[in-house]
């Protein structure tokens, strides 16, 4: 699907880490030039037709980001470095200064380390409570699980809506009615749904999300940061500076500017953010129905297909998403990575920055093939076809 817009296509290899990054259609590629040699200057800050477009442009972006995950205001959409960065400044910004002491947080253990490391960093400073919720024996996350623990203490839910791992797509509409219900917040990481199936901010009633531009045919460097707005509003400033103050001055009053500028001090990624909403626009085009459907298709013919390979290991068989994580018995799986690039297929090997779901897989390192919509079921024989090898074992050990 779409694989002539994508200039890396032409090199001859197999790319299955899409959960990682995607690669960048040339339309992303062309509006990041256009910046640079036809009308570069910085946004929010002059008075000149040049910098007036930057200003156009930029502010374009936020738009249709706020039309494509349906939110209310596009005061609720803020330009941030990355996933990463968005949820350090949920947590930072926001829940230092609404949690208090022995209130507890529910986690679980497919969650990546950006979604676990800066809760156990605010838990400790504020002597909070992490409770991590039990996954099923698929490893997948259940609102039943959630239920068993929650208490009249605990005041946020963290989840991703799909895991990095496992791919196990989560009932995010059940579990967040259940913990408003409750009068629990709920945030998300869409680092792994957004760019996949279409997402509502609205209808999911969504309190905070987060995800990558890089995910999804957009530049390395930017990220979206989504609050309802009253939740925003209350959200502290991290970073301090440029561009996001009224005034200030030698009597240390300072006043700062309203969302979202308040939370995006200095100059930001001005090009990565311009060129976006053209990918935006493309993505709208493919239709983001017609690509969660397409993955899943590619995700059942995979594993109808891998099942025939040899000693293979597969630990997520039953869930929707295009990820696949699997090992053959045996081998290393960075070993397994290395044997693979001999043939030019690229897959992730390793523990996919959930270090603590191997407590649960009981096993530390695996391979991993994602899925986007301009992978084909081609690829997939071809995969097949290379771990099917019989002298595998003797080629890589």
């Amino acid at each position: 699907m779409n694989r002539e817009d994508f200039p890396m296509l032409k090199q001859n290899i197999v790319y299955l880490d899409n959960a990682a990054t995607t690669f960048k259609p040339r339309v992303l590629c062309e509006y990041l030039n256009d910046y640079y040699m036809n009308y570069t200057a910085n946004a929010h800050r002059g008075d000149y037709d040049i910098s007036l477009k930057v200003d156009t442009m930029y502010e374009k972006t936020r738009n249709k980001i706020k039309n494509f995950i349906n939110a209310e205001k596009r005061e609720t959409i803020v330009f941030t470095s990355g996933a990463t960065d968005s949820l350090n400044k949920i947590v930072c910004g926001y829940f230092k200064y609404y949690l208090q002491e022995f209130d507890e947080i529910i986690l679980n253990k497919a969650e990546h380390a950006s979604n676990i490391l800066p809760w156990i960093e605010l838990a400790n400073e504020l002597n909070l409570k992490i409770k991590y919720a039990e996954l099923d024996e698929n490893y997948n996350l259940t609102l039943d699980s959630i239920k068993k623990i929650i208490t009249d203490k605990t005041k946020v839910i963290s989840l991703a809506h799909i895991t990095n791992v496992v791919g196990d797509i989560r009932d995010l509409k059940g579990i967040i009615s259940y913990a408003h219900s409750k009068g629990i917040l709920v945030v998300v990481d869409g680092a792994q749904s957004v760019p996949h199936m279409k997402i509502d901010v609205q209808d999911l009633d969504v309190d905070f999300l987060a995800f990558s531009a890089h995910k999804m045919c957009g530049p390395t460097g930017l990220g979206i940061l989504y609050g309802k707005e009253e939740y925003l509003n209350n959200t502290h400033p991290c970073v301090f500076g440029g561009g996001m103050n009224a005034t200030f001055n030698s009597d240390n009053i300072r006043v700062y500017k309203e969302i979202p500028y308040s939370l995006e001090a200095g100059t930001p990624s001005i090009a990565d953010v311009i060129a976006f909403g053209p990918v935006i626009d493309y993505l709208n085009n493919i239709g983001m129905n017609n690509i969660e459907n397409y993955e899943k298709k590619l995700k059942k013919y995979a594993i109808k297909k891998l099942k025939l390979v040899k000693d293979i290991i597969i630990y997520n068989e039953n869930t929707e998403s295009g990820i696949i994580t699997f090992n053959i018995k045996d081998i290393f799986s960075q070993d397994l990575a290395i044997y693979l690039n001999k043939y030019h297929i690229c897959v992730r090997a390793g523990n996919h920055c959930t270090k603590m779901l191997k407590e649960d897989l009981n096993v530390k390192n695996t391979c991993r093939v994602s899925f986007y919509f301009y992978n084909t079921k081609e690829e997939i024989d071809y995969l097949v076809k290379v771990l099917n090898n019989p002298s595998l074992k003797e080629e890589i050990l």
